[in-house]
C-alpha cells in the first residue's frame, strides 16, 4: 500500500514540475515546410527591444466564411508568437459591427467581399484592420493586402503571407525614433510637390524629409556640397530643366562621399496634357545634360519609349448622355504594366508597376554590380523619336508581330565602389577634399519620372499607385518605399516581406457537388471501423478463452 502511495506521490509531483516549468519555458516547434509560423531574425530584434507596453487591436471578431476564420487564425497565432517573445505585446480582438463609423471615420474603410457557400453567393463586409498604439503614437495595419488582378484566395494567401512584414513594420514605426535623412531634389524642374505628396507623406513615416536645391551651387558651390552631405539619401523626382556642370559634380561628389541617389528620369519629353487637348502630341528627346554622367557608372538611358501589349488603360471621354460626359478606359500600349520577377527584395511581393511612357536603359560592362529591377514583357516594342504619339492608335488592333523587342530593362539597381564622373578630368570649381572614387555605395535608376507621382482629383492628391478613373491599385508605391528602404539599407524589412507561404484552400465547386458523398463516408467509415475493431477484439477473445 505504501508503495503505491509512493507512486501516486511521485506522479503528482512530476504533473506539477512539468507544469511549472512549461509555464516559464515556451517553445513552439515549426514543422511546417514554408517555415510560415517561425519569426525572422529582424522581427525578432525589433519585438524583444520593446521596453514598454504596445497594445493591438485586431478588428477580425465575428462570423465570417471559412477563408476569412484562415486569416483571423493565422493572426492570432502570429500575435501569440509576437507575444510570447516579448510579454509586452498585448492584443484583443474586437467586434466591428458596434463601432463601424468609428472605424470609417479613422480612414479604416470596409470591404465588401462575395462569398460562395453551399452553392449560394452572398456578400458580406468586414473591417480587415488592426491598430497598433505605443506611448502617444498609433499605426493602422491593412490586414488584407489588396494584389491587383488576382483571386480572392490568391489575395487571402498574400494577406496571411505578409503578416510578419505588416505588423512588424508597424511597430518598428511607433516605437523607433527617425534617423536617416532625406534630400528632395529642387531647381532642375522636378514635379511639385502635390505630385509626390502622398510618397512625401508615407516615407516622412520613416526619415526625415527636406526640399533641397542646387540653386546656391552657382555662387557658393563649396557650401553646397557641404549641406547636400548632410543628407543619406537624394531623391530626383522628373528634372525636366538641364544639370549645369556644377550641378553634377555636386550629385557626383554627393554619392563619392557615400551618399546614396533614387534616379526618375524621363529622357523623352511626352506628357498626357497636351495629347488630352489635341489628341496627338510630339515625343522628342529631353536634353538634361545627364548622358556622360550616367554613362560612367555604366548605364544609358535611350531617347526611346518602350511600348508593352501587356499594359495599363487610358481614360477618354467618349460622348454625352443628356448633360453627363461618358468615359470609357482602353488598353494603352505607352503605359506597360510591369509585373515583378521577385529577384530582388526591392520588387519581391509588390504588385504590377504601372509606368508612363518609359525608356530603355542599356547596361554598359564596367564593375559596378547590375540587377534589373523592373523590365518590360517579351511583347514590347521600341518608338524612336522624335515622332507623333496620338490616340487614335486606340481604335488600331495591335499586331503582335511588331511587339518582338523582348524584356527591356527599365529600372536598375548599381552597386559598388563608383569612379567619380570628373576623375581625371577638369573640374566645375575647386573643392577641398574632393574624392575620386567611393566606398560600396548604391543608386537606383529608373527610366520613368511618373513611377513617383499620384493622380490628384478635386485638386487633392490621391494615393501613389491608384488609378482615378478606374481605381485600380498598382504596385508603384511599394516599390518605391522598398527602393528607400535598401538604399537606406533598411533591409531587414524587405526581408520579411520576401517570405512566402502556401495556403492550401478547398475547391468549393468541388465540395459542393460531393458533399453528400463525404457526408456519408464520415458517418459510415468510423462506425465501419468501430465494427470491424469489434469482430476483431471479439475473435481474438473467444480463441484465447477456448
Amino acid at each position: 500500500m505504501k508503495n503505491n502511495y509512493s507512486k501516486i506521490s511521485y506522479l503528482v509531483v512530476g504533473l506539477l514540475l512539468i507544469n511549472f516549468l512549461s509555464s516559464k519555458v515556451y517553445q513552439r516547434f515549426d514543422l511546417t515546410e514554408d517555415g510560415r509560423y517561425t519569426i525572422s531574425e529582424t522581427s525578432r530584434k525589433i519585438i524583444e527591444n520593446i521596453h514598454e507596453v504596445v497594445s493591438i487591436k485586431v478588428y477580425l471578431e465575428g462570423d465570417f466564411p471559412a477563408e476569412f476564420k484562415r486569416l483571423q487564425t493565422e493572426t492570432r497565432l502570429h500575435l501569440e508568437e509576437l507575444k510570447a517573445l516579448n510579454k509586452k505585446i498585448q492584443f484583443r480582438f474586437i467586434n466591428p459591427s458596434e463601432i463601424g463609423q468609428e472605424l470609417i471615420d479613422k480612414g479604416m474603410q470596409p470591404s465588401s467581399l462575395q462569398v460562395q457557400e453551399n452553392g449560394k453567393l452572398s456578400e458580406i463586409v468586414l473591417f480587415p484592420f488592426a491598430e497598433v498604439s505605443y506611448k502617444n503614437k498609433t499605426e493602422q495595419v491593412s490586414l488584407l493586402k489588396d494584389i491587383f488582378s488576382n483571386t480572392q484566395n490568391e489575395q487571402l494567401e498574400s494577406s496571411i503571407q505578409n503578416l510578419e512584414f505588416a505588423f512588424t513594420n508597424a511597430i518598428h514605426k511607433v516605437t523607433t525614433k527617425k534617423s536617416k535623412k532625406i534630400a528632395v531634389l529642387k531647381g532642375n524642374g522636378e514635379l511639385d510637390d502635390i505630385y509626390i505628396a502622398d510618397f512625401l507623406k508615407k516615407i516622412g513615416e520613416y526619415y526625415y524629409l527636406a526640399p533641397f536645391t542646387l540653386d546656391s551651387v552657382a555662387t557658393q558651390p563649396q557650401k553646397t556640397v557641404h549641406q547636400l552631405a548632410n543628407y543619406d539619401l537624394a531623391i530626383i523626382a522628373k528634372p525636366t530643366e538641364k544639370f549645369t556642370e556644377q550641378e553634377k559634380y555636386t550629385l557626383d561628389q554627393f554619392i563619392m562621399n557615400g551618399g546614396k541617389t533614387l534616379w526618375m528620369i524621363d529622357n523623352v519629353q511626352a506628357e498626357l496634357d497636351s495629347l488630352m487637348q489635341t489628341g496627338e502630341t510630339l515625343a522628342y528627346p529631353r536634353d538634361l545634360g545627364l548622358t556622360d554622367f550616367f554613362f560612367n557608372y555604366g548605364i544609358r538611358i535611350n531617347p526611346t519609349i518602350i511600348t508593352d501589349l501587356y499594359s495599363s488603360q487610358i481614360t477618354l471621354a467618349t460622348g454625352k448622355i443628356g448633360n453627363k460626359t461618358q468615359f470609357n478606359s482602353f488598353p494603352w500600349k505607352y503605359y506597360p504594366l510591369v509585373i515583378s520577377t521577385n529577384n530582388h527584395p526591392i520588387n519581391i511581393n509588390i504588385e504590377a508597376v504601372n509606368l508612363k511612357f518609359p525608356n530603355e536603359i542599356d547596361t554598359l560592362k564596367n564593375h559596378i554590380k547590375k540587377t534589373v529591377l523592373l523590365q518590360s514583357s517579351a511583347l514590347s516594342a521600341k518608338v524612336g523619336t522624335p515622332s507623333i504619339v496620338s490616340l487614335k492608335s486606340i481604335t488600331q488592333k495591335e499586331d503582335p508581330s511588331k511587339f518582338t523587342y523582348g524584356n527591356k530593362t527599365l529600372a536598375v539597381l548599381l552597386e559598388g565602389k563608383f569612379i567619380s564622373a570628373y576623375y581625371q578630368r577638369v573640374k566645375p570649381f575647386n573643392l577641398n577634399n574632393s574624392i575620386e572614387k567611393s566606398n560600396l555605395n548604391k543608386m537606383v535608376v529608373i527610366s520613368d519620372g511618373d513611377i513617383i507621382a499620384n493622380d490628384i482629383a478635386n485638386g487633392q492628391p490621391l494615393e501613389l499607385g491608384v488609378d482615378k478613373w478606374t481605381n485600380q491599385q498598382y504596385g508603384n508605391k511599394d516599390f518605391i518605399l522598398n527602393t528607400v528602404n535598401y538604399l537606406l539599407d533598411d533591409t531587414g524589412l524587405l526581408n520579411i516581406r520576401s517570405k512566402k507561404i502556401t495556403i492550401d484552400f478547398l475547391n468549393k465547386q468541388k465540395a459542393y457537388k460531393e458533399a453528400k458523398k463525404w457526408q456519408l463516408i464520415n458517418i459510415l467509415f468510423p462506425l465501419f471501423l468501430l465494427s470491424l475493431g469489434g469482430l476483431i477484439f471479439n475473435y481474438f477473445r473467444k480463441r484465447k478463452y477456448q
